[in-house]
This record gives structure tokens, sequence and C-alpha cells, in this order.
């Protein structure tokens, strides 16, 4: 027996999955910025191995899916919250509205496709010049 939810808590559910979204592209995009200026500055940090496995596993995860053909699963889990809330659009709330217009393109999927392909190379070639430490120095 499936739990009833109410539209008001869908809709809310729905804009908090929005904002983490938002923060996945954030994460992806502004952490290969932040590995690439780092490895140029010397900051240690952007060489952490789990912080950089972390990013090339979402950065392939993202890449593939696009391969596939698919949509992200938290595009599919958000638009499954706003059918619940009878929300046709993202228009309903301030926050899917805005975040709606900065996440979504409107391109054909091949562009993605592309777009997502190159992005997984400078990731790679990122992992070529700024290598990962395998442990932090003076723990060896």
């Amino acid at each position: 027996m499936s739990a009833v939810l109410p539209p008001a808590l869908a809709s809310a559910l729905a804009d908090a999955l929005l904002v983490a979204h938002a923060g996945v592209v954030a994460f992806v995009v502004l952490g290969e910025a932040a590995f690439l200026l780092g490895g140029r500055r010397g900051w240690r940090w952007v060489r952490g191995l789990r912080l950089r496995l972390a990013h090339l596993a979402l950065t392939g995860f993202i890449a593939a899916q696009t391969w596939l053909g698919e949509l992200c699963p938290l595009t599919l889990w958000e638009q499954a919250l706003r059918a619940r809330a009878g929300e046709a659009t993202y228009r309903g709330s301030f926050i899917g509205h805005w975040l709606d217009r900065l996440l979504y393109i409107d391109a054909p999927w091949w562009a993605f496709v592309v777009a997502y392909t190159a992005f997984l190379a400078l990731v790679a070639l990122t992992w070529r010049l700024v290598p990962p430490q395998l442990a932090p120095r003076g723990r060896r």
C-alpha cells in the first residue's frame, strides 16, 4: 500500500530536489573549474583522491545516461513529484521557476550528448594535468 503524499508536500519536495539538483550541477561544473585553477595555484585540496573520484564518477554517470538516451534520475523524481502535486510545469513556485530556467536548456538531445561527453573528456584530461594524490603528504 503506497503512502498518500499531500500535493503541497510533493511540491515542496520537488522544489527541494531541484535545489539539490542545482547543487549537483554546481559540484560538477565549479568543481572542475576549481581543480584546474587549484592545480595552477598549488591548492592541495584539489588533489584529494576521494573528491576527485566522486567528481569523475558523477561526470561519467551523467555522460553515460545521455549516451543511453536516459533522463537524469533526479529530473525523473522531480517530475513525478510535480505531477503528484498537480503541477504541469515548473511555474508552481518561485524556486522551481528560476532554478528551472537555469538548469534546463531546450536543445536537441545530441547537443547534450556532445556537451556531456566533451565535459567528461575535460575531466579526464584534468586527471592528467592535475593528478590526485593517492595519500596525503606525510602519511605514506
